[in-house]
C-alpha cells in the first residue's frame, strides 16, 4: 500500500462550459491522472446511511457529485479531513492508502465514482484496524 496522506487528495475543478442553455462540464485525458477503466455511480442513499468504509491498495477514484451534496471522511495514519462536495463541476482525487467513508447524502445525491482500476476485491482493505496497521508499518 502506498504512503499516502490526506493532504495528498485534491479537489479538481472540471472546465465548464456555460451559456444561456446551462453548463457542461468536461472531463478528457489531461483532467484527471489516470486512464479510466471503471465508471460507477451512488444513488438513492439514505440521508443517514454511509458508504465506502474501505481503502485501496493501488486504485485511484475520482469522485464527482453529479446532484445534491454529500461529504466524503478521508483518514491517513494521523490526519482526518471532512471534504463536501456539492458542485457538479468539481471533484475529488483520492489516491491509494486513503480510508474513505461517504455520508451526509441530501436528497437526490448522486456521486459519479471514475475509477482507475476494473473492480478486484484484493485491492481493498475493509477493515480499519488493519489499515491502521498497514499504515503503521
Amino acid at each position: 500500500m502506498r504512503d499516502s496522506s490526506v493532504l495528498d487528495v485534491n479537489i479538481i475543478e472540471l472546465p465548464k462550459v456555460h451559456d444561456d442553455r446551462g453548463s457542461l462540464a468536461v472531463i478528457e485525458k489531461d483532467v484527471i491522472p489516470f486512464k479510466i477503466k471503471r465508471v460507477y455511480y451512488l444513488y438513492d442513499v439514505p440521508s443517514d446511511a454511509y458508504r465506502g468504509g474501505h481503502a485501496h491498495k493501488e486504485l485511484y477514484q475520482f469522485l464527482i457529485p453529479l446532484s445534491g451534496s454529500f461529504d466524503v471522511i478521508l483518514k491517513d495514519s494521523k490526519t482526518k479531513k471532512k471534504v463536501t462536495l456539492n458542485k457538479p463541476n468539481k471533484g475529488l482525487i483520492i489516491v491509494p492508502g486513503i480510508w474513505r467513508e461517504l455520508e451526509n447524502f441530501s436528497s437526490g445525491a448522486v456521486c459519479l465514482v471514475l475509477a482507475s482500476e476494473d473492480y478486484d476485491e484484493l485491492d481493498y482493505i475493509r477493515d480499519y484496524q488493519d489499515f491502521k496497521l498497514l499504515k503503521s508499518r
